[in-house]
């Protein structure tokens, strides 16, 4: 397993679309830098309009800690959608180039083949959520400074300084299983249909299905809890006033307890299917 995995790491460094992946996730980091940089005042204005008549609002609310949480928001669709098409990537490729004949040829079994995919997209996405982490953290206080965090999340909210940066740590933490979650199953997507396109469009029909299934109360407290969709924002619980610790727990082990359940069922159906 360790020599196969040390050879997936290998083709994944070695890929164009690994750096091409990268270059996208930094253009919507730049894109959102850039708009909250000529645009952010007015958005402020926006949200505190009812507020402005009422108080008055003294420092930059417009820092680095609300552009963090700006980009933060790109979990919802961006992020994923880039994390699916790389990671299915890794294996329809392989198909594409007929270069699992020829790995499978070697002392190699399906098994530990198809688990080295899973593991090394585990390691590529978690290494991509840290990598946008650090960069979001360094170029915003670099060129916005720091300051309290205004979210509006069932009304609006404020956080000193201090405060908003371990929230943002911990959203980004969180936000990383949910990314997970989509890598897995973007992969398992790759073992039942194989070509990249067909891949590539279940996997964001998916993402987009999942977005609206977000918003949707099944008036059940069982679906509202444990359906994948209502597990993917637990990163926002970390901007509510009180922090729901208990329920970004459990949505953490269940959200990882459908990503075991996903990847076990793509590695049954690899090892089963004839090549």
């Amino acid at each position: 397993m360790i020599g196969v995995l040390k050879a997936e790491i290998y083709k994944i460094l070695r890929q164009s679309k690994t750096l091409y992946a990268l270059a996208a996730i930094f253009i919507i980091e730049g894109f959102v830098l850039l708009s909250a940089y000529y645009q952010g005042t007015e958005i402020i204005d926006l949200l505190l309009a009812n507020l402005k008549d009422s108080f008055e609002f003294k420092g930059d609310l417009l820092n680095g800690n609300l552009i963090i949480y700006m980009i933060l928001n790109s979990l919802w669709f961006h992020i994923p959608l880039i994390l699916m098409i790389v990671v299915s990537g890794f294996l329809t490729s392989e198909y594409k180039d007929r270069t699992v004949e020829a790995v499978l040829l070697q002392p190699v079994n399906k098994i530990t083949f198809i688990g080295s995919k899973y593991i090394v997209s585990i390691i590529f996405t978690v290494l991509v959520v840290i990598l946008l982490a650090i960069t979001t953290f360094l170029i915003s206080y670099m060129i916005f400074g720091k300051g309290d965090l205004v979210v509006y999340l069932d009304g609006l909210n404020f956080y000193p300084s201090n405060e908003a940066f371990w929230r943002l740590c911990c959203a980004f933490m969180v936000g990383t299983v949910s990314m997970l979650f989509f890598s897995v199953v973007s992969l398992t997507f790759a073992v039942f249909f194989k070509d990249a396109t067909k891949t590539w469009i279940v996997s964001a029909i998916f993402l987009v299905c999942t977005n609206l299934l977000l918003k949707i109360d099944f008036n059940n407290s069982f679906w509202n809890s444990f359906f994948y969709s209502k597990l993917i924002d637990s990163w926002q619980y970390y901007f509510y006033y009180e922090i729901p610790y208990q329920t970004i727990y459990l949505n953490i082990a269940v959200l990882i307890f459908y990503c075991l359940i996903i990847s076990g069922i793509g590695i049954i159906v690899f090892n089963r299917r004839d090549l």
